[in-house]
């Protein structure tokens, strides 16, 4: 596995960057082709998605960079800077590339004064599309984002060709036990012990979210894709991928992590901030549906 796809001189692109992007474009593109079908503004859209995708970036990072200080701490002056910007070391927030991309597309409707939830759909299947690869991108990294120490049969041993991409994995300053997670191979910390392979969980989970946005952009009913993919990925990505991630828990309600136990944590900053996202939708969703109802059925008194 490795991490970088091709290199220019001393210029690296990384396979993370390249499929990601990838995702976006082809998601990009069949959002194009909807919004030709529903006879919305194609041009306002493109134009949505490049500074949506711009801000977005700027967004992960930043949220990144505020839910992560640990990694920052103890750097100052440009070091502390070029570090923070540095996104080429990886390190993105996906809630915080959404979240700015939201903001986007809020500016754009008051702005033109454009129906949201008409563009927001428009969105949607480019987002699992990223999701997929962005998490082919983290294997590609090695043992990027990686799961808990477990004994259960899923465990998967990374090769030693997988190389710790994230110092707080595999580094003295971690408050794990690294006896169980990392040992020292040519010089270089690599994980050794079994662990849950979350990176392919995400690309599933990726691929799960696509499959229900063929189904979501069905509805007549602007803004029923949007929220259902809030919902369904917040229970996805909560309920499967975060439970076995090897994340910090600032709310710590439950841990087993060893080479004798299951590899499960509760609760981590994702988790915590995916139960209001599930609450929220699934009112939205009911408000939705019931407005549609609503407009569907004739008023008997008008007649």
């Amino acid at each position: 596995m490795n991490p970088v796809a091709f290199q220019i001189g001393s210029f690296t692109v990384a396979w993370y960057g390249i499929l990601i992007t990838a995702g976006i474009l082809l998601g990009a593109q069949i959002g194009t082709r909807l919004a030709r079908q529903r006879h919305l503004n194609v041009d306002l859209f493109q134009s949505m998605v490049l500074w949506s995708v711009l801000w977005g970036v700027v967004g992960a990072r930043v949220v990144f960079v505020a839910t992560s200080w640990n990694l920052f701490a103890g750097k100052r002056g440009l070091t502390l800077l070029y570090d923070m910007i540095n996104i080429r070391q990886g390190g993105i927030s996906i809630h915080g590339g959404l979240i700015a991309g939201i903001l986007v597309l809020v500016y754009y409707a008051r702005r033109y004064r454009l129906n949201f939830y008409q563009y927001a759909d428009l969105f949607v299947p480019a987002v699992p599309l990223g999701i997929i690869g962005g998490r082919l991108g983290n294997i590609m990294n090695g043992s990027d984002t990686v799961g808990r120490v477990t004994n259960w049969a899923v465990g998967f041993h990374w090769p030693a060709s997988a190389r710790a991409f994230h110092t707080s994995v595999c580094s003295p300053a971690t408050p794990l036990n690294l006896v169980q997670y990392c040992q020292n191979l040519a010089g270089q910390q690599v994980m050794t012990a079994p662990v849950h392979f979350t990176q392919l969980y995400g690309v599933i989970i990726g691929v799960l979210l696509s499959i229900g946005t063929v189904f979501w952009m069905r509805s007549r009913i602007p803004g029923w894709a949007f929220w259902q993919f809030w919902l369904w990925y917040s229970v996805l990505r909560a309920g499967w991928e975060e439970t076995f991630r090897l994340n910090p828990l600032p709310w710590k309600i439950y841990l087993s992590e060893g080479l004798d136990k299951a590899g499960i944590g509760l609760f981590t900053e994702t988790q915590l901030i995916s139960i209001p996202l599930i609450m929220i939708s699934v009112v939205m969703l009911l408000r939705l549906r019931a407005r549609a109802v609503s407009v569907r059925t004739p008023d008997p008194r008008s007649s």
